[in-house]
């Protein structure tokens, strides 16, 4: 059983290493972001959709199920979007390090979805976040448009992981990304195409918007398959065998893996003063000890219990 928990272990971090691999690539991919989502999207509900077929796992939804999935894949859509957006306009490190506020929204939200009491320590944490906040919005001015994206995308990833929170344990997670993907991929064509007859043709589903470079088709399969339907399913596995709390130490490393991937490959482009990484630790620090806390509170209510 050790030996499986630790090959469980070294996976997630291989997974939690290729999500942040996931915004080197939307620097490399050359189009924008609307377009690469619903290329990512569709692409990988298809990858999913052969998994599921392998696998016969059953699509049969009710209703209400199948709207709040549509909801949850709206929500994802524009989570997708204003990611890769802000690293357009920015770059990789601003966009992990601010990524990171997703879990202080979580702590924000979750009285809001679950009706519970406010924690204090939640409160403290949430004051560090905005410290470490005003630090990088202080010394990282130029890339405000980019800041702004990124907190947008914390706080949309923050509701999808609510949403999901409520319904992943009681369906098939793979059926549940899906038709999440699918409704995603669903919602992006009817705002593209509306444009297109809006616009004549000039925009939205244009020529261009299928004219991938070679290189670009490539970033793109890599994309779809490994960064997000592998490693879906890849973490899905492992949280078999390990504990929720060791999962969620371990993914808060994704901007880390992704800030130094990104200054090896990128170089001085990504290179950031002193005073963001003071700013970003902060961040990452409040995320991992929100994390700790939790995980001792939750230790001493069962030991309460038993």
């Amino acid at each position: 059983m050790p030996n499986v928990k630790l090959q469980n272990y070294l996976h997630l971090h291989l997974i939690v290493f290729v999500w942040g691999f996931t915004a080197i690539l939307g620097e490399l991919i050359s189009i924008e972001a609307l377009p690469l989502v619903w290329y990512r999207m569709l692409l990988a509900s298809g990858f999913i959709l052969v998994f599921i077929y392998f696998r016969k796992i059953k699509l049969k939804v009710s209703n209400q199920l199948l709207l709040l999935l549509i909801a949850a894949g709206g929500v994802i859509a524009l989570h997708w979007i204003t990611f890769f957006a802000a690293i357009k306009v920015s770059n990789v490190s601003i966009t992990l390090a601010l990524l990171s506020t997703g879990a202080f929204f979580t702590s924000v939200l979750e009285p809001v979805f679950y009706k519970r009491k406010v924690i204090w320590y939640e409160l403290l944490f949430g004051i560090l976040v905005i410290v470490g906040l005003y630090i990088i919005f202080n010394v990282e001015g130029d890339y405000f448009l980019g800041i702004v994206y990124a907190l947008c995308s914390a706080f949309l990833s923050a509701v999808f992981s609510l949403i999901n929170g409520k319904i992943a344990q009681k369906y098939d997670p793979s059926m549940i990304s899906f038709y999440e993907l699918l409704s995603g991929v669903g919602i992006i064509t009817v705002y593209l195409l509306g444009v297109t007859l809006y616009t004549g043709g000039m925009n939205g589903f244009t020529i261009q918007f299928f004219n991938l470079s070679l290189s670009d088709w490539m970033y793109m399969l890599l994309l779809a398959s490994v960064c997000t339907a592998y490693a879906f399913i890849g973490s899905v596995k492992v949280m078999k065998y390990l504990s929720p709390y060791t999962v969620m130490l371990t993914i808060n490393m994704e901007p880390v893996y992704g800030i130094f991937l990104a200054f090896l490959i990128f170089g001085e482009s990504e290179q950031m003063s002193p005073s963001f990484y003071y700013g970003a630790l902060i961040i990452i620090s409040t995320v991992i000890l929100n994390g700790i806390f939790k995980n001792f509170k939750k230790n001493k209510k069962t030991k309460v219990i038993v």
